[in-house]
């Protein structure tokens, strides 16, 4: 079976990845393989930053990897937080500041029109190849639901009544940005 490294150390990420996918490849951890560098995330874009971290492992362990970067674009913040959105409140932000930091910049905004974009990038015996996924909605007033993570509390996706953190993990993973980026990518692999 074909192994790509999946260059991520975010559990929660890992998981949901995981169980989006339903291949014929096995999706592998930069811990399995040994690698336990903070791979640097440089690039001014979301394309950037997914491929510049896929060719990190690439360059460094020799094997096939996908990467993903994921921004929310909120259009009443000309696209921002975007390829910022890990670290809006700061470079060592939890997800609660950059949340926080978010409702306040919208705070009497009546145009909430947002949308997560992901990115990700597949290095294949040394080819780049690109996946996307968008989902349009928008920003909430308050946090609703306790699952998810990053902004999930405070999106509420287009044609939805719930947010993301209120969502099933099965229902989100139908609908998702991610889910949407890496089916492209698993049908590509299956092809």
């Amino acid at each position: 079976m074909h192994r790509i490294v999946f260059a991520t150390n975010n559990a929660h990420k890992m998981g949901e990845v995981s169980a989006i996918l339903n291949t014929n490849f096995q999706l592998i951890s930069l811990k399995e393989i040994g690698c336990f560098d903070d791979i640097p995330e440089t690039q001014e874009t979301i394309e950037g930053n997914a491929v510049q971290k896929a060719r990190y492992v690439w360059d460094k362990y020799g094997m096939d990897c996908i990467a993903d970067d994921t921004g929310l674009e909120v259009e009443a913040l000309n696209g921002a937080p975007g390829v910022f959105s890990a670290r809006y409140a700061g470079d060592e932000c939890i997800a609660e500041n950059n949340i926080q930091k978010l409702l306040k910049e919208l705070q009497g905004v009546e145009n909430r029109k947002a949308r997560f974009k992901t990115v990700a990038a597949l290095i294949l015996d040394g080819q780049v190849h690109l996946f996307e996924g968008i989902i349009n909605g928008r920003i909430l007033t308050e946090k609703r639901g306790a699952d998810g993570f990053g902004y999930d509390p405070v999106f509420i996706p287009d044609q939805c009544s719930e947010s993301f953190a209120e969502m099933s993990a099965e229902q989100k993973n139908t609908i998702s940005h991610r889910a949407v980026a890496f089916q492209a990518f698993a049908e590509f692999m299956n092809r």
